[in-house]
């Protein structure tokens, strides 16, 4: 039963938080020393707003969508395509370019108390870096 409400609370965080853009909804959904395994994003509650304030300035339609979820114990993972369009200032500094963005990517959350706790993922940085037209091909 635990893993069934883990990908509950995991696929409501992604509704309020990657679809709807509702960074007050943080709060519910995690802790506030939430621990972050990706270099690019500092570690926290706040780390994690700071990033994503700067990813939905950057791609305003951002989206993150849920191909498949996996649970087992308190762990979550997650194979998620995100899209959107790279018009706004903010991602890492990149001037907006107007690409469409798509690429994929595998989150593994673990939560504790019904909220999360840590985060690792794996993206196709690639692909972003291309479409942003900071690296080409």
């Amino acid at each position: 039963m635990q893993t069934e409400n883990n990908k509950i609370v995991v696929r409501e965080f992604y509704i309020e938080v990657f679809h709807k853009h509702d960074l007050s909804a943080v709060d519910r959904f995690m802790h506030d020393d939430y621990i972050q395994h990706n270099p690019d994003v500092h570690q926290g509650k706040v780390g994690f707003v700071d990033f994503h304030k700067g990813f939905f300035a950057a791609v305003p339609d951002f989206r993150a969508t849920i191909n498949r979820m996996i649970a087992e114990d308190d762990l979550v993972f997650v194979y998620n395509t995100i899209t959107g369009t790279h018009s706004g200032e903010g991602f890492l500094g990149y001037p907006p370019t107007g690409n469409k963005i798509n690429f994929d990517a595998v989150d593994m959350f673990r939560l504790q108390g019904g909220k999360l706790y840590e985060h690792w993922d794996v993206a196709d940085t690639r692909a972003l870096f291309t479409q942003v037209g900071a690296i080409t091909q």
